[in-house]
């Protein structure tokens, strides 16, 4: 028996159309939850299971041999799947969703933000007090740092919001104190949208002295994000996951002030492994809240900032406004060995990353850097956002 009907004692065939879809559609919630709560089973084997079985519903009424099929997930997951339990958790979760007038967007959802969903590991689904989410065609930043700012960091990280306000994007945060709480203000006063992913149940703000904030951020258009459960405590670990979520949907991370060990840091990981541009604003050599600054910027983790100007050059954020200056290919041009190297790993692909680059024709990123630049100068290439290159046609 289809274990949904098994829960509700419910009869489709008495249904309008309009209650048929959304009894499909809270069917299909329904049995994500059950897939987001059964044991030893993540993001990433979820999404593998739908991906083999077609959806979330199918997981469940899938034989156990049929379960063992799939590459790599074994006799145990089966019986997992099985507890009784897991339907009770996601019959109750589901209960707690419509209680608190939560939205849920999965995986799967139109307006789950494409740059998350490009994360092999993001959330299977997350949920959202905003009733309106959508991030497409727009652009995001996340900004990040210490709890315990100094005056000038707070300065900083307002000023560059203030600075950036005219390329509206949407500022991303985790409503912590210090950094993340003066980023989620100083959108606010700057009429920006702004989202805070949380690292606990959405039936709650901590820390509690942020609620005001939590209510503006809302009233003003945006919401608070998160992919764990109401009844879900406040732990460290869930912070850290929640970091991914920060880095992921974001094109571009901003680290103001921080301590080399910390929340920021795991933050700076996930962007560098989602291959994400990472900016971080220097600090003072011994200065406890600048030294993960000044490491990541040392180690080539993150690019220097000192201005919102470094963001809109990187990001090519003026290219949606300006016409872009069109530099007239030079002919008959004497290239060096690297640079022909460099022209022809580009002339067998549209556009490539920096680092694939320097991977392919067997440079240092530093060599590639200047080549890339001074084939820029002579209208050979061109940049593009992401450090991306590709050849002037």
């Amino acid at each position: 028996m289809d274990r949904f009907l098994w829960l509700y004692g419910e009869d489709t065939n008495s249904y309008t159309d309009k209650q048929l879809v959304f009894y499909m559609e809270e069917e299909s919630l329904f049995y994500m939850l059950a897939l987001q709560t059964t044991t030893s089973v993540g993001p990433i084997t979820a999404k593998r299971l739908i991906e083999y079985f077609g959806s979330a519903k199918e997981v469940f009424l899938a034989k156990e041999k049929e379960i063992n099929a799939v590459h790599r997930i074994g006799h145990t997951l089966y019986k997992n799947l099985q507890q009784v339990d897991v339907m009770h958790r996601a019959e109750s979760e589901l209960k707690n969703i419509a209680k608190y007038g939560l939205s849920c967007y999965t995986y799967q959802c139109a307006d789950y933000p494409a740059l998350l969903k490009e994360c092999v590991d993001s959330p299977l689904l997350f949920f959202s007090t905003s009733s309106s989410f959508n991030f497409s065609g727009r652009k995001i930043l996340s900004f990040i740092g210490t709890r315990n700012p100094s005056k000038q960091g707070v300065a900083i990280c307002t000023e560059l919001i203030k600075d950036l306000k005219a390329y509206n994007p949407i500022i991303v945060s985790g409503l912590a104190y210090g950094v993340d709480v003066t980023a989620h203000l100083a959108a606010l006063d700057s009429g920006l949208d702004t989202y805070a992913v949380l690292g606990h149940g959405l039936n709650r703000i901590y820390p509690d002295a942020h609620t005001s904030v939590a209510k503006r951020i809302v009233d003003n258009g945006g919401g608070c994000i998160s992919e764990f459960w109401i009844n879900s405590k406040v732990d460290r670990e869930n912070f850290i996951q929640r970091n991914r979520i920060v880095a992921g949907m974001s094109q571009a991370t901003i680290v103001v002030e921080s301590a080399i060990k910390g929340g920021s840091m795991t933050t700076v990981t996930f962007a560098n492994d989602y291959n994400r541009d990472v900016f971080a604003v220097p600090g003072r050599v011994g200065d406890l809240m600048s030294a993960g600054c000044n490491q990541i910027i040392k180690k080539n983790r993150a690019q220097l900032l000192t201005s919102a100007s470094d963001i809109i050059e990187t990001l090519n954020w003026d290219s949606a406004v300006k016409s872009p200056k069109v530099i007239q290919p030079q002919l008959f041009l004497d290239l060096s060995p690297d640079e022909e190297l460099i022209v022809e790993c580009l002339q067998k692909c549209e556009r490539e990353l920096l680092d694939m680059i320097a991977l392919s024709c067997s440079l240092p990123i530093y060599k590639v850097s200047s080549v890339l630049l001074n084939l820029e100068m002579l209208g050979v290439v061109r940049p593009l956002p992401g450090k991306y290159f590709e050849l002037v046609r």
